[in-house]
């Protein structure tokens, strides 16, 4: 078990992508610490993604995967593998609630069925170079 637990670390511990814009607050979310979201904070396997009411965020990943992110956003990036020399792609995230603009990188290029986005009510897999996603929120009764 403790073998299993150092190597979760290690793979959380390994920068998946990288902050490129924000407008307004956003956070990035890894392993219990949150941190203000910076042109150049690090994301990480497993960090949640978080905009407030009148906020953006654009991160960058490794394989020059583009994300923006609308107000009012949370996204966890899941699963991430980019190793080309290995022939080895992934790239699975869950968008819990807010706005997505996706545009393709190297993953979904050489290996489209590896990207896969997570929603309450089904997942997309990604089969073209670029597409918005809106998840709203329940309503809730009274």
């Amino acid at each position: 078990m403790l073998a299993w637990a150092t190597a979760l670390s290690q793979a959380q511990a390994e920068t998946v992508g990288t902050v490129k814009t924000v407008t307004g607050e956003a956070w990035v979310i890894t392993a219990g610490q949150r941190v203000k979201a910076q042109v150049g904070t690090d994301v990480h396997l497993g960090s949640q993604l978080k905009t407030a009411k009148a906020a953006s965020l654009g991160v960058t990943f490794k394989d020059n995967t583009l994300m923006s992110f609308g107000p009012d956003t949370e996204m966890t990036v899941d699963e991430y593998l980019y190793a080309p020399a290995q022939g080895q792609f992934k790239l699975g995230t869950r968008l819990d609630k807010g706005s997505l603009n996706y545009v393709s990188g190297l993953i979904a290029k050489l290996k489209p069925e590896a990207v896969t986005v997570k929603t309450p009510t089904g997942t997309i897999g990604v089969r073209g170079t670029q597409f918005l996603l809106n998840v709203e929120e329940p309503s809730k009764a009274n």
